[in-house]
C-alpha cells in the first residue's frame, strides 16, 4: 500500500528518519511509538503527503485515499454541525444531487439514456449506504459526544476541543483507505474514547495513529512502530507487547554486543602482538580483513528511569473532604443537583462522565474554590489540600524561568531533586532556562503539574493532571501517585491511569454524583449489569437467582482480592520511601560525623573521638542494613509493579 524506501528527513535541525525502509501493509492498524520530539509527527505528515523526504522516496499505490488528523488548529465554521459533518461525505451528495436532476428531467422526458444513467448512480448511491447517510452522521457525531442539540449549532460556536472532534467525525464519515491520526483521543472524553476504540478496532482499512493513551493503544493496534534515534523499529502485538518485547530485543543486543566486543578484542590482541612479526604477517593481513567486515553492533541509547515520591503528607483526619445536599451551577443552568459525597482518609477517587457533565464543577466545589448554591462542604481535622486545576498554568509568573519558577516554590530538602523531577516533565536541559512567557500551554501545564507534586498535603484534587504528558511521563507520575500516602481525588481521561489508581469511580451525570467500588473496569462491569451491582454504592439489590448471585459473588471477590493486592503494593511503597529517607538521613549524620572527626585537635583527645569511632560504626552499620532492606522492597516493587 504504501513504501518508504532509503528515506531521510530533517526537521528544525533534527534528524528524524535516516536511510530508513518501511512497508505499510492494507488493512494494518499501526501505532507510532517514542519520545516527544523523536518524529512521529514528522513521519506522518510525510506519510500524508505533507512533507517531502529529503533523500529516498515514497511510494504509494494507486487509488490510495489518506486521511490526516493533525493534533490541533483545525476550525469550522459557515455551517451547522450536521451540515458540517455531512460535507465530508461528498461523493455521495454529488451522486445525490445529480439523481435528484436526473428525477426531475424523467418526470417530464422519458429518455432511455437518463433512465439508465439514473438505475446505474441509484445502484452506486445504495451501495455506498447513501440511504444510511444521514443516520451514519448521526451516529458518528453522538459516538464523540455530541449532544442531539448541538445538531443545528453553528460550528463557530464550538471551542478547541470540540472543533478538533466535527474534524474527526468527518475523516472517519470519509473512510479512507489510509487513515492517519495524531493524538486524537487529546481532546475526548472516557465515553467517546471508549466508541472511537470500538469504531477502530473494526475499521476495515489501515490506521497509522500516534497516542499517548496506553489502554487505548492496546485496544485498537496490531503493531507497535518505534520511531527511535532516526530509525523506524517493529514489533508486533499491542503496545503492552511492545513493552516486554523491546526489554527482551534490548537485552538480547546488549550479549550480542558482549560477546562482539569480546571478539573484536581478541582479534586486536592478535594483531597486535604479531604486527611486527613477518612470520605472522599473512595471519595479521587476515585478522585485519576480519575486523574490517565486522559490522558493529548499536545499542539503543539508555532510557533513564525518572523516579518522584511525594513528600510525607501531614497528618490528618478520618474524614478528608464532604459534600452535603450540594446544589451548584452557573446562570440559569443547574450542573449539580443534591449531590452527597464523602472522600475519606486514603481513598484514590476517579471522577469521569462526558466532557460538560460537571466534574471540573465537583472538584472545584471539593476544592473550596466555589461555594455552593445550596448545600454543604466539610473539611475533615488537619486537611491540607492542593488542587491543580485545568487552568492552574495562569498562575505561572511569566518572567521567571523553568528552573526559577519551581525553585521559588520547592520545599529546601527538594532542591537537589528539581532537575530530575523536570525531566520527568520533559524539560530537558536548556529547556529548564526557558523564560514561562514563551512556554506552549501545555508546557505551562505541565510546570504547574510539577510545582504542585512539590508541597506536602494530605488530599490532592488533580483535574486532567495526565494532559500534555507523553507516556513516559505518564508512567513517572502514576508511580508516584501509586506511592503517595494521602488522599486522591482526579480528573483523567487516560483509561490505564484510571484503572491504575482508582478505588472508587464517581460517574457524574444528569446532575448526580454516583459513586461505584473499584476501577474503571469494575465500574463499567457494575454500571453494564442493568442497574443491579454489589458494586454501585447507593444501590443494593438481591439477587432473584443462584447465577446471578454467584456472578456478584465473584465479581466482589476479585475486587477485594485486587484492592488486597494494591494495598500491599502500596505498603510497600510506603516502606520503600521511608527506607530511602533513612538512607538520606543516615548518610547526611555520617558526612557531619566524618568532618568531625577529621580535626587535627582529635588526634589527642581520646575522650572524644573512641565515642565518634563508636558512633560511626553505629551508623555504618544501620546505613548497611537500611541498604539491604531498600534493595529486597526495590525488588519486591519490581516483580509487583
Amino acid at each position: 500500500m504504501l513504501q518508504l524506501i532509503n528515506v531521510t528527513k530533517s526537521f528544525a535541525g533534527q534528524t528524524v528518519l535516516n536511510a530508513v525502509d518501511w512497508h505499510l501493509r492494507p488493512g494494518e492498524r499501526i501505532g507510532l511509538c517514542g519520545e516527544n520530539g523523536a518524529g512521529k509527527t514528522t513521519l506522518l505528515r510525510l506519510l500524508a503527503g505533507l512533507h517531502e523526504p529529503d533523500a529516498g522516496t515514497v511510494q504509494m499505490a494507486r487509488g490510495t485515499l489518506v486521511g490526516y488528523l493533525p493534533q490541533d488548529g483545525l476550525e469550522h465554521a459557515g455551517r451547522t454541525l450536521f451540515e458540517e459533518a455531512r460535507s465530508a461525505l461528498d461523493h455521495l451528495l454529488a451522486i445525490e444531487h445529480e439523481l435528484k436532476a436526473l428525477e426531475a428531467r424523467i418526470s417530464s422526458d422519458h429518455r432511455q439514456d437518463d433512465l439508465d444513467r439514473y438505475a446505474l448512480l441509484q445502484e452506486e448511491f445504495l451501495q455506498r449506504g447513501g440511504y444510511a447517510m444521514e443516520a451514519e452522521v448521526a451516529r458518528v457525531l453522538k459516538g464523540l459526544g455530541f449532544a442531539e442539540a448541538d445538531r443545528d449549532k453553528p460550528c463557530e460556536h464550538f471551542s478547541g476541543g470540540w472543533q478538533m472532534r466535527i474534524a474527526l467525525a468527518k475523516l472517519l464519515l470519509r473512510r479512507p483507505n489510509l487513515l492517519l491520526l495524531d493524538e486524537p483521543t487529546n481532546h475526548l472524553d472516557l465515553p467517546a474514547r471508549d466508541w472511537l476504540e470500538e469504531y477502530l478496532a473494526s475499521y476495515p482499512f489501515t490506521v497509522v495513529l500516534v497516542s499517548h493513551d496506553r489502554f487505548f493503544l492496546d485496544q485498537v493496534v496490531t503493531r507497535i512502530v518505534e520511531v527511535w534515534h532516526a530509525r523506524l523499529t517493529d514489533y508486533p502485538g499491542s503496545y503492552s507487547r511492545y513493552l516486554a518485547a523491546r526489554e527482551e530485543r534490548v537485552s538480547a543486543l546488549r550479549e550480542a554486543k558482549r560477546r562482539q566486543d569480546e571478539e573484536i578484542e581478541r582479534i586486536e590482541a592478535f594483531i597486535n602482538k604479531f604486527r611486527y612479526n613477518s612470520v605472522k604477517a599473512p595471519l595479521v593481513q587476515s585478522r585485519i580483513k576480519q575486523l574490517e567486515k565486522i559490522e558493529r553492533i548499536d545499542l539503543p541509547p539508555e532510557r533513564r528511569r525518572i523516579a518522584f515520591h511525594f513528600p510525607p503528607p501531614p497528618k490528618g483526619g478520618r474524614l478528608a473532604v464532604q459534600l452535603s445536599g450540594v446544589t451548584h451551577g452557573y446562570g440559569e443552568q443547574t450542573v449539580l443537583r443534591e449531590v452527597a459525597l464523602t472522600v475519606e482518609r486514603g481513598e484514590r477517587l476517579a471522577l469521569v462522565g462526558a466532557n460538560g457533565a460537571g466534574k471540573s464543577t465537583l472538584m472545584r466545589l471539593l476544592a473550596g474554590v466555589e461555594p455552593p448554591r445550596q448545600g454543604a462542604r466539610e473539611e475533615g481535622p488537619g486537611l491540607v489540600m492542593a488542587y491543580f486545576a485545568q487552568d492552574q498554568a495562569v498562575t505561572l509568573d511569566g518572567e521567571l524561568t523553568v528552573l526559577e519558577q519551581i525553585t521559588r516554590v520547592a520545599p529546601f530538602d527538594m532542591v537537589p531533586k528539581l532537575r530530575n523531577l523536570l525531566g520527568a516533565f520533559l524539560f530537558h536541559g536548556d529547556d529548564v532556562h526557558k523564560k514561562v512567557a514563551v512556554l506552549s500551554g501545555g508546557e505551562r501545564n505541565r510546570l504547574a503539574l510539577a510545582i504542585l507534586l512539590l508541597r506536602p498535603a494530605n488530599l490532592l484534587l488533580l483535574d486532567e493532571p495526565t494532559n500534555h504528558l507523553d507516556l513516559q511521563s505518564k508512567e513517572v507520575l502514576l508511580d508516584a501517585l501509586r506511592g503517595y500516602q494521602g488522599t486522591l481525588v482526579f480528573v483523567s481521561h487516560d483509561r490505564y491511569f484510571v484503572d491504575a489508581l482508582a478505588t472508587r469511580v464517581v460517574e457524574v451525570a444528569g446532575g448526580a454524583a454516583t459513586a461505584y467500588l473499584g476501577n474503571y473496569e469494575d465500574f463499567l462491569r457494575a454500571r453494564g449489569g442493568e442497574g443491579h451491582s454489589s458494586l454501585r454504592v447507593e444501590t443494593t439489590a438481591a439477587a432473584k437467582d443462584a447465577p446471578v448471585a454467584e456472578d456478584k459473588a465473584a465479581r466482589v471477590a476479585a475486587h477485594a482480592e485486587r484492592k488486597a493486592a494494591q494495598r500491599e503494593a502500596q505498603k510497600r511503597e510506603r516502606q520503600l520511601a521511608e527506607v530511602e529517607a533513612r538512607i538520606a538521613e543516615l548518610e547526611a549524620q555520617l558526612a557531619v560525623l566524618v568532618r568531625e572527626m577529621q580535626d587535627p585537635a582529635l588526634a589527642t583527645d581520646h575522650a572524644r573521638l573512641y565515642p565518634l569511632i563508636d558512633r560511626h560504626e553505629a551508623l555504618k552499620s544501620e546505613l548497611d542494613a537500611a541498604m539491604t532492606r531498600w534493595e529486597a522492597l526495590h525488588e519486591e516493587v519490581g516483580e509487583t509493579g
